[in-house]
């Protein structure tokens, strides 16, 4: 019996081993296969070639074009902006187009026949799974010539952190405790099979090193960013609504025998607007926006920022019309398209 129990045991450990093997062996292989198509991002004056800045790419075609983060090539305009490719060579990079409110942008480069990642399609982030994080972190790329590559999990999904005062609103990241430092903006998170997750963004450190927790913002939103940069150089949010509001005070409860503590009131619903056209009547109480409720013109405007809407987009809106609660799709439309 008690030679049946060590031959058990014998074989429990030797899986242990093969298990762990086997997950070293994919790090390995996902750190090898995306490797190719990380860059470094160099913010240059166009002068004196001196760097005011540096960040990290991804390679997602094979004719040039990488997305990274907006807040990394803001200043772009200004001065120059070079990609550093894996094994060293440098090109001039073109900006496609930058969307501030999510936080990507599109760049170019003049090459062809590049290694591009593979973007994950499942969207199914579990926590504990193990991922990689692949950038450029204190611009080691222009020494090593290739990516650093830090281990980790995915920590916790769909963390909300709203609209900041840069101008990007950042909801539903991924968070992760793979080590992500300066530079490390704009890289991509990988998952164990070698696909793109994630493209990494910023840490919430006490400190100015690693050690922090860090988030990345989900590759179905890049992806959805990216093909309106390619294919009109922005995302189009020029929608109005035809509404005008006010907050609820004490006067207007008192005159419009108002019962809630929230809201805001509808003053004006500009003729031909997308207000009009879902319905919306003077005096109604708009209640929520997006299921956020709201109550000043500043919470509508924070509550679609939140909600990344478009042009052409609907709105969910719960108003109350003489006490009773109402729920109203507004269409966000172009006022020079009317």
């Amino acid at each position: 019996m008690n030679k049946i129990i060590k031959i058990i045991l014998l074989i429990s450990l030797f899986s242990c081993v093969d298990k762990k093997l086997s997950d070293q062996d994919l790090i390995i292989n996902s750190i090898k296969e995306v490797s190719p198509s990380v860059v470094s991002i160099s913010i240059e004056a166009i002068d004196s070639k001196e760097q005011f800045g540096f960040g990290s790419g991804l390679i997602i075609s094979d004719d040039g074009y990488i997305i990274t983060n907006s807040h990394v090539v803001e200043i772009g305009n200004l001065f120059d902006v070079f990609v550093i490719i894996s094994g060293g060579e440098k090109y001039l990079a073109q900006i496609i187009g930058i969307d501030k409110l999510t936080d990507i942008a599109l760049l170019k480069i003049d090459k062809t026949d590049l290694k591009f990642a593979r973007l994950d399609n499942t969207n199914k982030l579990v926590r504990g799974q193990g991922v990689i994080a692949l950038g450029n972190p204190h611009n080691l790329f222009s020494v090593s010539k290739e990516p650093t590559a830090t281990v980790g999990i995915i920590s916790g999904k769909n963390v909300n952190f709203g609209l900041r005062k840069s101008g990007h609103v950042y909801q539903n990241m991924i968070q992760t405790d793979a080590s992500i430092n300066r530079g490390n903006s704009g890289g991509p998170l990988v998952n164990l099979s070698g696909e793109v997750v994630g493209i990494n963004t910023f840490i919430i450190t006490e400190s100015k090193g690693s050690g922090g927790i860090g988030f990345s913002i989900p590759i179905s939103r890049v992806k959805d960013i990216i093909k309106d940069l390619k294919e009109k150089g922005a995302v189009d949010r020029t929608w109005f609504t035809g509404i005008s509001v006010r907050e609820i005070d004490q006067k207007y409860k008192d005159f419009f025998n108002i019962n809630v503590e929230s809201g805001v009131i509808v003053i004006d619903v500009e003729k031909q607007s997308p207000a009009e056209n879902s319905g919306i009547l003077l005096k109604d109480i708009i209640y929520k926006v997006n299921d956020r409720i709201v109550n000043s013109t500043m919470d509508i405007e924070e509550a679609l920022d939140e909600g990344y809407f478009k042009t052409d987009d609907e709105v969910k809106l719960l108003i109350i019309r003489k006490n009773n609660f109402i729920k109203v799709n507004l269409k966000l439309i172009d006022p020079y398209n009317k």
